[in-house]
């Protein structure tokens, strides 16, 4: 899975464009960020920036955008609505895909570390990232906002977690920023069949975790219940991580349930829905759709698809794609307009469609189109490529006899049971496909070491190095398309024994591609191991591979025998 975070600073200027730009631009400089949004506020004097990438590229580029800020704001001179405390106030770090909440963390305290030695700007840490309990929240680290960080820095128990003891000419030009890590939050309003604000409102109440105001008597106009403080007693909603409002949308002529959703692991996207439609109904209403504003992240409409599937006690094992289609469908995403994953998604967002291209270009054709162009006078794609696709379609073959299984009328109580098998199914499949693009890149490596200069005995030393890397690569990507196959044949046996009995060949024919794509993947590890220096290594790699062999020849003569049984 691709590693990739968020970082959404805020810096402390909303009215000057050249400044604006700037800051963005040293951001999209350091190269292997996309910036997503850049949202600047007049009476806020404040300029919220979006982008994301993978986490290295990410912490670099909120540090250069840091930097410049600090090279071009004065906070002596700023004035806005909004609180703050740095020319670049917050700094948060937000896990997308293939990273947690605790890793951004860490990155969050090293990033503010950086901006303080380097940079000397005193930094607080914040959510997450706080290396004080009580600082875990915002307000707390910008209390008394900029006007007060000469007396915080000074006190021991306020200072910057990463600054002096003192208030310096440093901190007065730049002020202090607070880096934290923290959650992603989903901004998302639920439509109902009404045009009642006041009872989107009790909706609200009913779910949100802060809830409502304890009554008297009449829990609409009753007296409101005080504790021994003079505090408001609450009656906490049912969500988690949630904060809720009613409002009427004139665009729409709705009401709705306008909820952020603040921690996504406690409480996703599809769980608020459910609670939300269950709110709804039990105040006699409905919810007709759910209208996303902003992103959201891949897994979250996975997650939501993955949950209704299994409401419906349907096989999870299908394509992403249809995974997502099915969370539109389930949460009304495209009640009020179109929705599309590739607008809404981050990791979609962030993809470079010509990178993406070039490394699926043999999965991207037609079946005729790759068979004409393994025909074709070039030498790759070659049998690694097409051990690959028959490894591929392997799995492909078991996953399709799971899932019609999982769907067979009177097998309903069996229905997970397949349906787990069709997710290894699919897990195998995918990590073959990619195989199918990698063992030609692997070609194409080789390919270019061999072009490479060899006048001098630098380059001839080079080239060979070069030359040796590559052909490891090339070695070791037919091996992985061998262990790969190898997890085909759990899946097809298992079909093969328990899966529809009108099945059984295709099971069977999963077992024979399995087996091809090892025996065929073989050939090319041997074949390429033979070009390596290191004689050690590829006999280590030469005699793995035929263990392999050995043991897919053996599982494919036992789903023959179980098959030719059944037919």
């Amino acid at each position: 899975m691709q590693r990739i975070i968020e970082c959404v600073p805020n810096f402390s200027e909303g009215r000057n464009k050249e400044v604006i730009d700037a800051i963005v631009a040293s951001i999209e400089k350091s190269g292997g960020v996309k910036v997503l949004d850049v949202d600047p506020g007049e009476a806020t004097n404040r300029t919220v920036v979006t982008f994301v990438g993978s986490p290295e590229a990410v912490v670099e580029a909120a540090f250069q955008g840091v930097k410049k800020a600090g090279e071009l704001i004065d906070m002596r001179q700023h004035h806005g609505a909004h609180p703050r405390s740095g020319a670049t106030d917050v700094l948060p770090l937000i896990p997308i895909s293939g990273i947690t909440l605790e890793e951004c963390a860490e990155l969050a305290r090293k990033l503010a570390e950086r901006i303080y030695t380097e940079l000397e700007i005193p930094c607080y840490c914040y959510e997450a990232a706080a290396q004080k309990p009580e600082r875990k929240n915002l307000a707390v680290c910008r209390a008394g906002e900029y006007e007060a960080l000469p007396e915080k820095m000074a006190d021991p128990e306020r200072k910057p977690d990463f600054g002096p003891g003192q208030y310096t000419e440093r901190a007065a030009q730049a002020g202090a920023t607070n880096v934290g890590a923290r959650d992603f939050l989903i901004a998302v309003n639920y439509n109902l069949n009404t045009t009642s604000t006041r009872r989107a409102n009790a909706i609200a109440f009913d779910v949100r975790e802060k809830g409502r105001p304890k009554r008297e008597g009449n829990p609409i106009t009753g007296k409101i219940v005080k504790d021994e403080n003079g505090k408001t007693v609450m009656i906490p909603g049912t969500l988690k991580g949630c904060k809720a409002i009613g409002w009427f949308i004139d665009e729409y002529g709705i009401a709705q349930v306008s909820m952020n959703i603040t921690d996504i692991n406690t409480t996703p996207l599809h769980v608020a829905f459910d609670e939300v439609c269950r709110a709804a109904q039990a105040r006699g209403l409905r919810v007709t759709g759910t209208e996303i504003v902003g992103l959201v992240p891949k897994r979250t409409l996975i997650e939501a698809g993955r949950y209704f599937l299994e409401k419906q006690q349907r096989s999870t094992g299908i394509s992403e794609e249809e995974i997502m289609k099915i969370a539109v469908k389930s949460m009304g995403l495209d009640d009020l307009k179109p929705f599309d994953p590739r607008e809404k998604v981050v990791e979609f967002l962030i993809e470079d469609p010509a990178e993406t291209a070039a490394r699926e270009r043999l999965v991207r054709m037609t079946c005729k189109g790759f068979a004409y162009e393994t025909a074709s006078e070039s030498p790759a794609p070659g049998g690694g490529s097409i051990s690959a696709y028959m490894g591929a379609l392997g799995a492909a073959l078991g996953t399709m006899v799971a899932n019609l299984s999982s769907h067979k009328a009177g097998w309903d109580a069996r229905w997970k049971e397949f349906s787990d098998w069709a997710d290894k199914g699919q897990a195998v499949m995918s990590r073959l496909l990619a195989l199918v693009d990698e063992d030609t890149a692997a070609f194409d490596k080789i390919m270019a070491a061999i072009g490479m200069p060899k006048g001098s005995e630098e380059e001839k030393a080079a080239r060979a190095a070069a030359l040796e890397a590559a052909t490891l690569y090339a070695t070791e990507v037919p091996l992985k398309t061998m262990k790969a196959a190898l997890e085909v044949f759990p899946i097809v046996r298992a079909m093969a024994e328990e899966g529809n009995p009108a099945s059984v060949s295709d099971a069977g024919t999963g077992a024979l591609a399995a087996r091809s794509a090892v025996l065929g993947a073989q050939l090319n590890v041997r074949i390429n191991a033979a070009g390596l220096a290191d004689r050690a290594t590829a006999e280590r790699l030469c005699a793995e591979a035929a263990e392999i062999a050995a043991q897919a020849q053996r599982a494919e003569a036992e789903v023959l025998e179980i098959v030719n049984g059944k037919i």
